[in-house]
């Protein structure tokens, strides 16, 4: 028995280091883990930030077509619809010349009555050339298409508006554009440029864009329109400014999950269990956004916001704040998220949205971007055109 006993305890204490040691493991296993889901995090990042050969090819070569072109006429037909309120007139702001030409292709490929649609493209100085040549080297027949430059918006500055005078400060740039040190854990999209991007903000000043017209169908340049969206222009928003599909589907789209509530100024003014809803195909009421002032609203928040204490990404917070209490409820069949991060989403709701949204980093045009996904995108390219084959961009 006492020999027994002596071979159990030398057994017990040999599990015990065993024991140890695996914890030990487990440890260290989970740390190189945590660091890997850091470094993967962080590439992911980058990866949907950077450009493809094909799409830093393309607006190179539109814009050499353009400036190098012998002709005079570089003016777009049907320029007299451009401030018809009676027309269906669209906004699309981006500095991606095949993601916008997609929108205006999949919209007017659906399209009950094309000569019924006006597309207002707003772009960079980079990509003005190359944008406004990809719409005179395909022309849209009776549609009308217009492109503008953001920098000949000339009201647009630092004494108007908020954002581009917080770009303007130091601790901003050294916060977004500088190599300055992250906080520990910190997500690296909550440094990305983007956010404060003027071209990602000018959403908020559609009524100074578009002064001649009532109302304009937002869409984000990685959209692509499945239906005829003539209906929206006939839905009566009853006195709302801003017509969105709501995304209380997952509990972090409400409320709490983009606004800071620990701030009593959003506490006191905001319900944390509210609503969000879809920034990307929004209909706006510019005329019921002049009589309430919106701009101003927006404009006084962003100023409260100057160091990011209230909300830390881009225009939806934004938005949320600006449009609480003034958003109507759209059908959700107009407009289906997910499609830039979600590998799950319904094929059936696909087929049946009037608007497929590749929200998050899984562009359709990135090699990264959900393959499955990629169809209902790339369908409305032509890779026959001279530009896209010069340039390489395959399916």
């Amino acid at each position: 028995m006492e020999q027994t006993l002596g071979r159990i305890k030398r057994m017990h204490d040999g599990c015990s280091g065993a024991v140890n040691r695996l914890r030990t493991s487990l440890h260290s296993t989970e740390e190189r883990l945590q660091s890997h889901r850091k470094d993967a995090n962080y590439l992911a990042q980058l990866a949907a930030k950077s450009l493809p050969k094909g799409l830093h090819c393309l607006p190179l070569r539109l814009t050499n077509e353009y400036y190098s072109s012998n002709s005079n006429n570089k003016d777009f037909p049907n320029m007299e619809k451009l401030e018809n309120p009676k027309l269906h007139h669209y906004a699309v702001f981006s500095d991606n010349v095949l993601a916008a030409a997609v929108v205006v292709n999949s919209t007017l490929v659906h399209a009950k009555k094309p000569a019924n649609h006006v597309f207002h493209i707003v772009t960079d100085r980079l990509n003005y050339a190359a944008m406004k040549m990809w719409f005179l080297a395909n022309p849209l027949g009776e549609a009308a298409v217009q492109v503008q430059n953001i920098e000949e918006f000339t009201w647009l500055n630092s004494s108007y508006s908020p954002v581009l005078k917080q770009l303007e400060s130091s601790s901003m740039i050294d916060y977004y554009f500088g190599s300055g040190r992250a906080r520990p854990g910190e997500n690296p999209k909550f440094r990305n440029p983007k956010y404060l991007s003027i071209l990602n903000h000018l959403r908020f000043y559609l009524p100074e864009i578009f002064p001649k017209l009532n109302k304009v169908l937002f869409l984000d340049d990685d959209t692509v329109v499945q239906q005829d969206l003539s209906a929206l222009w006939s839905i009566d928003l009853k006195g709302k400014v801003n017509g969105a599909v709501e995304t209380c589907g997952e509990s972090f789209h409400r409320f709490d999950k983009y606004l800071n509530f620990s701030n009593p100024l959003i506490a006191s003014n905001f319900n944390p269990h509210a609503c969000g809803w879809a920034y990307g195909m929004n209909m706006f009421d510019l005329s019921e956004w002049r009589k309430q002032n919106i701009t101003d609203v927006y404009h006084t928040w962003q100023n409260l916001n100057e160091d990011r204490l209230l909300w830390k990404l881009g225009s939806l917070p934004a938005g949320l704040v600006t449009f609480w209490n003034r958003t109507f409820p759209l059908d959700r069949s107009w407009h289906l998220l997910g499609l830039g991060y979600n590998p799950n989403v319904n094929e059936k709701e696909i087929r049946r949205a009037s608007v497929i949204h590749y929200n998050g980093n899984l562009k359709p045009w990135l090699e990264i971007g959900l393959s499955k996904y990629r169809k209902y995108w790339s369908r409305h390219v032509n890779y026959d055109q001279v530009f896209i084959r010069e340039c390489n961009i395959n399916p």
